[in-house]
């Protein structure tokens, strides 16, 4: 599992987080608004949402081994092309390319996660597949913002590529041929109807909520390097500290996350991950200073480490596995709608009436995320079994 699941995730967010402070400025270099900056930013979002539901029908034609690969290549591919590029138009078209060879990575691997995972110990298993993707995004903005420095915003890009060729080959290498796929019993018609009529109640609550929960923590990628910038005026090695700072701590909660969602339940981590979201975020506009923002990025960090692996849990947790590659694609889908939304929102609202209104609609939206998880999502767990009294 290290080398074939948990490395690749390690690398593969390093390189996004090399991203977080460099792609804005790179895209801000172009002279362009917020509006084409948040463009840019949600691309790879873009991409993913247009791709999550084909990336999951791949799951019945081919085995988890196969759409890795292909996901892997099509997103070394986007990264390389970021190098070259010359307008806004190649970014946001590179950025939707290397969208597409993340859900279908994302998805195949999922559904691997669920399928050797039992729901008693799933929290704890995708809170440190989590934590591990907060690891490699806390390391990425420093080594961004370093890199950036030195040698020129598109010689980040370059790590990246390196990175992901790397998690490629430990995906050819280590990764298990399977022979898993979808029941042939069913047909793909027949596995939407199921989910349908089976699910539909729980998953527009749950997919609601979803949409809300990635909002927030893609609205919070573009608001914090875009607010040290434009705002209070640190420069890129100063942001890459800041992101870096509240990265660490989010990284750090990943242990109590799934200590929680395995004994209390996972409504007991979602919801307090996402009130201290909104908190930290309204609080964002009152920051003026490298230190101030730091602070709250720090109540932002410990925030979204609750919530570490919870949406792939709950994902997990509601799938059947009649049909698990369909509805972890519809899963995705609905999460990445919100991490699409996210960036765009943040511009809109920033070019129509400033970048703090922004951040205030973006911390209210976490406050209604924690009350629809609160109020109209069912507890997932199941519930312990009684030991047996000895006769």
């Amino acid at each position: 599992m290290f080398l074939s699941v948990h490395f690749p995730q390690l690398l593969l967010q390093i390189g996004y987080g090399i991203l977080i402070p460099v792609l804005p400025l790179f895209v801000a270099d172009f002279g362009v608004g917020y509006g084409m900056i948040g463009l840019a930013l949600g691309g790879m979002a873009l991409g993913t949402v247009v791709a999550d539901f084909p990336a999951g029908a791949l799951l019945r034609v081919f085995d988890r081994k196969s759409v890795m690969i292909g996901g892997l290549v099509i997103l070394g591919v986007s990264v390389i092309m970021l190098f070259w590029c010359s307008a806004v138009w190649q970014v946001i078209l590179a950025r939707i390319v290397g969208g597409v060879g993340t859900a279908m990575f994302n998805l195949s691997r999922h559904a691997y996660i669920t399928e050797v995972t039992k729901p008693q110990g799933r929290g704890r298993e995708l809170a440190l597949f989590g934590g591990l993707a907060r690891a490699g995004v806390f390391l990425g903005p420093a080594i961004g913002g370093l890199v950036a420095g030195l040698f020129g915003l598109k010689f980040a890009f370059l790590v990246y590529g390196f990175l992901v060729i790397m998690a490629l080959l430990c995906s050819v290498l280590f990764v298990e041929t399977s022979n898993i796929r979808e029941t042939r019993s069913s047909t793909m018609k027949t596995a939407l109807l199921m989910i349908y009529r089976s699910q539909n109640r729980v998953l527009g609550a749950a997919g609601v909520g979803q949409i809300m929960v990635q909002l927030v923590r893609r609205a919070r990628e573009a608001i914090i390097p875009l607010y040290a910038s434009e705002v209070i005026g640190l420069d890129v090695q100063a942001v890459g500290w800041v992101v870096s700072g509240a990265a660490l701590v989010d990284m750090l909660m990943f242990i109590p996350a799934g200590y929680i969602m395995d004994r209390f339940g996972r409504k007991y981590a979602i919801v307090p991950s996402f009130l201290l979201q909104g908190i930290g975020l309204v609080a964002i506009p009152i920051a003026e200073s490298f230190v101030g923002l730091l602070l709250i990025g720090f109540v932002i960090g410990i925030g979204n480490g609750l919530g570490s692996g919870s949406m792939m849990t709950l994902g997990a947790d509601l799938a059947p596995r009649q049909a698990l590659g369909e509805f972890l694609g519809i899963w995705r889908l609905i999460g990445d709608t919100g991490s699409t939304a996210g960036p765009l929102l943040v511009g809109v609202v920033a070019s129509a009436v400033s970048l703090p209104l922004a951040t205030v609609l973006a911390g209210g939206v976490g406050f209604c995320a924690a009350a629809i998880f609160a109020a109209y999502v069912p507890e997932t767990l199941p519930p312990r079994q009684p030991k047996q009294q000895a006769d």
